[in-house]
C-alpha cells in the first residue's frame, strides 16, 4: 500500500541519511520510476528532502528535520490507523491511552500521509465478538487488568455451578477469545482459567507477587486450549439438512467444524436435502445444539443422539400444545 510504503521510505531515509534513488528502490522493492514518484509525494507532503544529481548524488533529509514517528515501523503505524480504538481496549481501561497515541501519531504525519491514513481507517474494522451473542459482562475487567499489570494479588468471588466461591489469585494474563474474556491466574501453585463475566466481586490487595520468569501467556493458552479440545468427547452425528439448514449450520456450531463437515458432504438428494456428518459432544449436548435448526434438520444417528433430539422436540411440543 502506498501509505505504508511512504512511511517506510521516511524511515529508510532516517537510517541511511543519504541514498541514491536506485538504493531506495531496491530497499523498498519498487521500480526507480515508482521511487521518483514517492520522493515527489513526500516533498509535496511537506517533508524537506535534499536531492543532488550526478554519480555521487542522492536523496537525503534536510539536516535537523525530524518527525516523532521514531520507533514505529511503517506497518505498525498503518496498523494503528486500521485498528482504531477497539472496544476491547476500552474494556481493559486502555481506550483513553489508545486514543491519545492515535491522535499523536496522526498529528505528526505529513498532511498527504494523514489523508491516506484516514482513508485506511475507513476501510478496515475489527469486530471480535461472535454473531448472535451478547457481549460478556466486563464490570470487573479493568480492575483485573490493573492487577495483572501491577503484579498484585486479588481476592475474587467467583460464580461456579450455582454457587459462589472465594479465591485469592495471582493474575498473570488476560485473553479475549471470540468476544469472551478469560483470566489466567496462579492459585496455590497451579495455573487456572477463569471467565471474567463470572467474577462477581474483586478486592485488590497491596500484596505484590513475582511473575514466573518462564511463563509465556500465548504458549500456555495455545497448549491449554488444545488440551481442552482434546478432552471433549466427540461423536460423529449423521444429520440431513435443508438448503437453509446448510447455510445456518456454521452459525450454531463451531464454524471451522461446520465448514469442514459441509465440505465433506455429498450432493443433495432429489428433495434438496443433504446428508452431513458432524463431530458433536454427547447426545444431550448435541440435541441441544441441533434443535436451533428447527425443522430444517433431521437427526439420523447414532440412535442415542436421535432419541435425545426427539425427546427435546416432544417436550417443546407438549409445552406448545393447543388448549
Amino acid at each position: 500500500m502506498r501509505a505504508e510504503r511512504l512511511v517506510a521510505l521516511l524511515f529508510t531515509l532516517y537510517s541511511k541519511r543519504s541514498a541514491t534513488v536506485a538504493e531506495l528502490a531496491a530497499a523498498l522493492d519498487v521500480s526507480e520510476r515508482t521511487m521518483h514518484r514517492d520522493i515527489a509525494a513526500l516533498r509535496d507532503a511537506g517533508v524537506p528532502l535534499w536531492t543532488e544529481a550526478g554519480r555521487h548524488g542522492g536523496v537525503r533529509l534536510v539536516d535537523g528535520w525530524r518527525t516523532h514517528l521514531d520507533g514505529l515501523t511503517s506497518r505498525e503505524a498503518v496498523a494503528m490507523f486500521a485498528m482504531g480504538v477497539p472496544q476491547a481496549l476500552a474494556d481493559l481501561g486502555l481506550g483513553t491511552a489508545m486514543s491519545a497515541a492515535h491522535a499523536k501519531l496522526f498529528a505528526t504525519l505529513p498532511p498527504a500521509l494523514r489523508e491516506q491514513a484516514q482513508a485506511m481507517a475507513q476501510r478496515f474494522h475489527l469486530d471480535a465478538p461472535s454473531w448472535f451473542r451478547p457481549a460478556d459482562d466486563t464490570e470487573h475487567l479493568a480492575a483485573i487488568a490493573r492487577a495483572v499489570w501491577e503484579q498484585r494479588r486479588v481476592e475474587i468471588a467467583y460464580g461456579r455451578s450455582g454457587k459462589t466461591v472465594q479465591r485469592t489469585l495471582q493474575p498473570l494474563g488476560i485473553v479475549l477469545k471470540a468476544g469472551v474474556w478469560y483470566l489466567v491466574a496462579e492459585v496455590d501453585g497451579d495455573l487456572r482459567t477463569y471467565r471474567v463475566a463470572r467474577i462477581e466481586a474483586v478486592a485488590e490487595t497491596d500484596q505484590r507477587f513475582e511473575r514466573p520468569p518462564d511463563f509465556d501467556l500465548v504458549a500456555w493458552w495455545e497448549q491449554s486450549s488444545a488440551q481442552f479440545e482434546q478432552s471433549l468427547r466427540t461423536v460423529p452425528v449423521r444429520i440431513r439438512l435443508s438448503p437453509y439448514g446448510m447455510r445456518a449450520l456454521p452459525k450454531i456450531l463451531d464454524p471451522d467444524a461446520a465448514v469442514k463437515a459441509l465440505e465433506q458432504a455429498g450432493p443433495p438428494a432429489s428433495d434438496g436435502w443433504t446428508e452431513v456428518t458432524v463431530e458433536l459432544e454427547e447426545a444431550t449436548i448435541a440435541a441441544g445444539q441441533l434443535i436451533a435448526l428447527g425443522d430444517e434438520v433431521e437427526v439420523l444417528g447414532p440412535a442415542e443422539t436421535r432419541a435425545a433430539f426427539v425427546a427435546v422436540v416432544r417436550r417443546m411440543a407438549s409445552r406448545h400444545r393447543e388448549t
